[in-house]
């Protein structure tokens, strides 16, 4: 150990394993990523230079029907393999779970159980030194015994301390038989270690919570005796006075303390409950108070991982790790995030703390934790590797942990501006939300700017509202600025703005009126995104630019893939298909992204604002039911497009929300979705339409990289709930 303590800080990896119940329904997190069919993701974890891989060997996988019979096969085949890629384990028994069917945290064998599972998954493996019998068994007993959120949904103070007081035992008697099998067996005991805040009159209440958040490892290393300040309590909510006391005469110190610390891990409790959403109320029984994230409310912000690391390191003086570092969101905030951890912990170990590690959790990324896993939503949280393609494809996150790994220099643009919680628009709720500024107005980011061509168009003033959201420095430019078909006028632009990327917005978009004007559509569409490859590659900047579904011919009646041939039927859809050549026949590090059909809350001039706005005020409206499409959320796919382009991805992709449809079916589906009728609606072929381009009938988008955008009704509703209900003049 004490070698360990003065090696270089390791990276670590984990992969988001969670089994948890709901009711009678199971959510397994390995069978939701595909880590459960995929060996060789262990090669790619090992190829990011990791030291240790937190695996889990479940015991609800493991034996799922009876104890007796186990079935070792999937987590042989990973040992093995992390053996001979020099991975070393960290094996996992449960986690955040209840045990298999048979079992579960209130059931007394629930610790003797676990104990002869981890004698067995010992004997399996006696080479692994690293165990985690259970997961952060403290928030798994307030999840499932305080707030009812997983089985047995447990609500009370006294199923709380049951579930608490079982998990403790099974992870002091678990290690008991690994021990027996292997001497020198270490426990990583892993706990989220968030801290509470609160107005001066819930100071008590804050208190109580501040008390509880160690409980497991107190229970762990001894200290809950009858000076403890909870004593009282948990005899009062059920434990036995011998239940206490046989912590306290056999512990089980764990040999590092792992802590999992997230954005939401901090809480602020206030009792003016009108300032806060109706969500967050809640109460003691003395007073009624909102409990929302620190993070939102606090003036100050959140202390963040240096805080309780150190904090950790002066309660016990046991050896530490990050045990989890994982933030769902933007690109960029991923990347600031684990960034700020690992600064923290070096921080810790500069000032005297034992930090050994700092672990990139969520390898491949989370569904639903926005929901705390009760329901299955899609919600995916991409990691350091995002899943949502035939293979799981490395994110910006992948080099820099490789970086860290390998004690090499990172560096990103993005990286020169704080996360977002760190600035001031991170206040939404509580009275100091009322001095912070609007998210469009964040404080002004640091480092060079993404400069946005077409900054009075529908997409380029999308992309400035959502860049300043994200906290990326930008500048959007409008043909008054810069001419794209312009050589000089673009090496003027770029020469002033030094821009890291460019995304190209500006173009001729009017498809129709592209027939009677081509070769001015071919100037804007296919000459200006050559001229601006040209100046990019001489810059070593980054360039997006946008294509879209009119470069097929709708001759398919599936979705198209990136790979399937370019066949326009009209002069814009030709222009299109002229740029993508031209753009990665001179930039192959450029990124092309196909859509179609957008549609968005910030402006007018989409399809279904009009849809929605006359058969709102009970006009007719005409749409076509024999061409089918994929809409675009406007949001989603520019978020979808900066992750792209942060994390460094090259060529066409194929951005658009998961559906196909008609126009004619799609303001049907909004309207439902807005409660506004849609008895003037009126469904026609497109010929009568009367319009000047030809059109594939059939142009959806599919991806045969990643389907990144959410579903089409997802979008829908979402859009329904967020466009702007400012009037116009």
């Amino acid at each position: 150990m004490a070698e360990e303590a003065r090696a270089p800080l390791e990276i670590w990896g984990g992969v988001e394993c969670t089994v948890n119940r709901v009711g009678d329904v199971v959510h397994h997190q390995l069978e939701r990523s595909g880590h459960a069919r995929r060996l060789e993701d262990l090669d790619r974890f090992a190829a990011l230079g990791i030291r240790a891989l937190r695996m889990p060997v479940l015991w609800e996988r493991t034996a799922p029907e009876r104890p007796e019979r186990l079935d070792f096969g999937w987590a042989d085949a990973r040992i093995e393999r992390l053996r001979a890629l020099d991975v070393r384990p960290i094996i996992g028994l449960v986690h955040h779970g209840s045990g298999p069917r048979y079992t579960s945290l209130v059931d007394p064998g629930f610790s003797e159980g676990l104990a002869r599972f981890a004698r067995a998954a010992a004997e399996r493996y006696p080479w692994v030194t690293d165990w985690t019998p259970v997961n952060e068994p403290l928030t798994t007993a307030r999840f499932s015994g305080l707030y009812g959120h997983w089985y047995p949904h447990g609500r009370d103070p006294r199923t709380f301390v049951r579930a608490l007081l079982i998990e403790c035992r099974a992870i002091a008697l678990a290690m008991r038989a690994i021990r027996e099998v292997i001497p020198r067996a270490r426990l990583i005991q892993t706990e989220d270690v968030g801290k509470t805040m609160s107005t001066p009159l819930l100071a008590y209440q804050a208190e109580h919570e501040n008390h509880r958040r160690w409980l497991s490892f107190d229970l762990l290393t001894g200290r809950v005796d009858g000076d403890h300040p909870l004593f009282p309590l948990l005899l009062g909510w059920g434990a036995s006075p011998a239940e206490l006391a046989w912590f306290v005469e056999d512990p089980c110190p764990p040999d590092i303390l792992g802590i999992n610390y997230y954005i939401t891990s901090e809480r602020f409790l206030d009792e003016r409950l009108a300032s806060y959403p109706a969500w967050s109320h809640g109460g003691n029984g003395k007073h009624a108070y909102a409990d929302v994230e620190a993070v939102r409310a606090v003036a100050g912000g959140i202390d963040g991982h240096r805080a309780r690391l150190q904090e950790v390191w002066d309660r016990y003086r046991r050896p530490v790790a990050i045990s989890e570092v994982h933030l769902g969101g933007p690109r960029e905030e991923q990347l600031r995030w684990l960034v700020e951890a690992f600064r923290a912990a070096e921080a810790a170990r500069a000032a005297g703390a034992d930090v050994r590690a700092v672990t990139a959790w969520s390898l491949l990324g989370c569904f639903d934790w926005s929901c705390l896993v009760t329901e299955e939503r899609g919600h995916y949280e991409p990691g350091v590797f995002d899943v949502r393609g035939p293979a799981p494809r490395s994110t910006a996150l992948a080099r820099l942990v490789s970086a860290l790994a390998r004690g090499a220099r990172f560096e990103h643009p993005v990286l020169a501006s704080p996360g977002w919680w760190r600035r001031p628009a991170r206040l939404t709720y509580g009275p100091a939300a009322s001095v912070a500024p609007a998210p469009e107005a964040a404080a002004a980011a640091a480092g060079p700017p993404i400069l946005i061509t077409g900054a009075k168009g529908t997409l380029g003033r999308a992309f400035a509202r959502l860049c300043a959201l994200r906290g990326l420095p930008h500048r959007t430019i409008g043909r008054d600025e810069m001419d794209i078909a312009d050589p000089a006028s673009v090496e003027r632009a770029l020469d002033r703005f030094a821009p890291w990327a460019v995304v190209n917005t500006a173009g001729f978009v009017r498809v129709d009126e592209a027939e009677r004007e081509p070769h001015r559509c071919e100037r804007e569409n296919a000459l200006g995104p050559a001229v601006l490859a040209i100046a990019c590659r001489r810059r070593d900047a980054r360039l997006v630019t946008f294509s879209a579904d009119l470069v097929f011919d709708g001759a398919r009646r599936s979705p198209y893939v990136e790979t399937d041939p370019a066949r326009p039927l009209n002069v814009y859809g030709r222009s299109k298909a002229t740029a993508e050549w031209n753009v990665l026949a001179i930039l192959p590090e450029a990124l092309v992204v196909r859509t179609a059909a957008f549609f968005g809350p910030w402006d007018e001039a989409n399809f279904v604002r009009a849809a929605l706005r006359a058969l709102g005020e009970g006009r007719s409206f005409h749409a076509a039911d024999d061409v089918i499409v994929s809409p675009t959320y406007v949001p989603d796919l520019v978020h979808a497009t900066l992750d792209l382009l942060i994390d460094g991805e090259r060529g066409i992709w194929h951005l658009a929300n998961r559906d196909a449809t008609s126009w004619a079916e799609l303001a049907s589906r909004s309207a439902a979705l807005a409660r506004v009728p849609a008895t003037r609606l009126v469904r026609c072929p497109s010929r009568a339409l009367g319009l000047a381009a030809p059109r594939p009938r059939y142009s959806a988008l599919g991806s045969g990289r990643g389907l990144l955008l959410p579903s089409l009704d997802d979008a829908l509703a979402r859009y329904v709930a967020e466009r702007d209900p400012r009037p116009r003049s």
